[in-house]
């Protein structure tokens, strides 16, 4: 059985705690869908809600860190080298939907004095299923208590892809279909389950092949990086050059496909 640091405990006592009340509202979405209004104010008071919880939460266990949430933004703390990075409903449309494929997840981010940061912990959390994924810089990725590896496939033809699609409002559909087109010919499957939290945790316990999406935000991808970097795997941007963990472009996989996949994105 694995046993969490004291600071990996601090963020799962953290999100197990927002996910209580979380379950009661998820269970309310399905009622809330025959309604002519719909669920969709509801899952915002939701959303917010989770992230007040886990803003109080964290900063009441680490009360100098900093917080970068998807609803609050950037809120400065007393030690600028540690940043907490959260989101606090990540599929929020999958929720939405009342369709169980979705996660609360949460990265510390360190700066270190040369100004370079890396994530050195992460929890991400899929309530309905009871799935807890979790890492620390350089102790290994877990789902539960059992440690995860990526997959060690070699051959795109023989891998499942997870992907994600801009949503309404959202730029970059037209490079999202080239991507798919381009890697679509060449492997098993390609998969769109829209949480990007997940993707990643699946890349790491080797449900999926690897992953790659365009676009994302430093909360979808902070505990994400660390879990697949702990489990064996890579994580870089689509183009040469870039820190990965803006968000801006991603791509996850095992170090057999990572620069296979990167390479037909890089053409796309």
């Amino acid at each position: 059985m694995a046993l969490a640091s004291a600071l990996v405990q601090v963020i799962i006592s953290a999100v197990r705690k927002t996910a209580r009340p979380m379950l009661r509202d998820f269970g309310e979405v399905a009622q809330l869908q025959v309604s002519r209004k719909g669920p969709g104010d509801f899952v915002t008071a939701a959303d917010l809600k989770a992230e007040d919880t886990l803003y109080e939460l964290l900063m009441k266990a680490r009360p100098g860190y900093g917080f970068l949430g998807e609803e609050r933004g950037l809120i400065e703390g007393t030690d600028k080298s540690h940043t907490w990075i959260v989101d606090p409903i990540d599929g929020t449309t999958n929720f939405m939907h009342a369709m169980p494929h979705f996660a609360i997840t949460v990265g510390l981010e360190r700066k270190h004095p040369d100004g370079s940061s890396e994530i050195v912990a992460g929890v991400t959390y899929n309530p309905v299923m009871n799935e807890l994924f979790w890492a620390e810089k350089g102790k290994g990725c877990y789902l539960n208590d059992q440690r995860i590896r990526v997959s060690g496939r070699r051959d795109l033809s023989e891998s499942l892809i997870s992907t994600g699609l801009p949503f309404i409002g959202k730029t970059g559909h037209s490079q999202a279909i080239k991507d798919i087109h381009a890697v679509g010919q060449r492997v098993a499957g390609i998969r769109r389950l829209g949480a990007a939290s997940l993707d990643f945790a699946w890349v790491a316990a080797g449900r999926y092949d690897a992953y790659f999406e365009r676009n994302l935000q430093p909360w979808d991808v902070a505990a994400g990086i660390l879990f697949v970097t702990e489990a064996g795997g890579v994580v870089t941007t689509i183009d040469i050059d870039g820190d990965p963990k803006n968000g801006k472009q991603i791509v996850a996989a095992n170090p057999e496909l990572q620069p296979q996949l990167r390479k037909i994105l890089q053409a796309a």
